[in-house]
């Protein structure tokens, strides 16, 4: 079932009502929610054992193994994501609430497929490193426009919340 924003109610922010209750009753935001840290832990970890790596060229498995870790995380975050902004704005990506974290989320896969590929190419170690890095730094702009777009959510809901609290307060 399609849903267009532009039959839904008023859209004041980034969520019409009809779109933040689909938010609030999917279990997508729930695994959105639960996906998020979890990649930011393994991104975390892996920027130590990648630094770790360039700095004194030891731990190359390490680094390799929680590169490929992250990665995995980003490729499920990015399938969930797509079915959840189906459920909520009707369409899998490039909703207009979330159009430009969705095209960042495309450089940051390009750049971790681009790390895949030197990988099974055998391009050398340090490049790899170099790759994982670019991809990091641009998954660290993403995160950034996810955790900015999740705040203007809640003051949205709460501005809402307000609203609609005042209007039962009898005069």
């Amino acid at each position: 079932m399609a849903h267009s924003s532009h039959a839904a109610g008023p859209k004041t922010g980034l969520y019409t009502p009809e779109e933040r209750q689909r938010r609030d009753a999917t279990v997508w935001t729930l695994i959105q929610g639960i996906l998020a840290p979890l990649q930011f832990l393994a991104f975390a970890v892996s920027v130590v054992l990648v630094l770790r790596y360039m700095a004194t060229g030891e731990g190359y498995a390490a680094a390799t193994v929680s590169i490929l870790v992250k990665t995995g995380f980003l490729y499920a975050i990015m399938v969930t994501g797509a079915i959840w902004e189906k459920v909520v704005f009707g369409q899998y990506l490039f909703a207009p609430a979330f159009f430009w974290e969705d095209v960042v989320s495309f450089v940051v896969i390009g750049l971790h497929t681009a790390y895949l590929y030197a990988l099974f190419a055998g391009i050398a170690p340090w490049e790899q490193m170099l790759i994982a890095l670019a991809a990091y730094v641009t998954y660290v702009v993403n995160a950034g426009q996810f955790l900015w777009k999740l705040r203007q959510a809640r003051l949205q809901g709460e501005a809402e919340d307000a609203a609609r609290t005042a209007s039962e307060v009898p005069a």
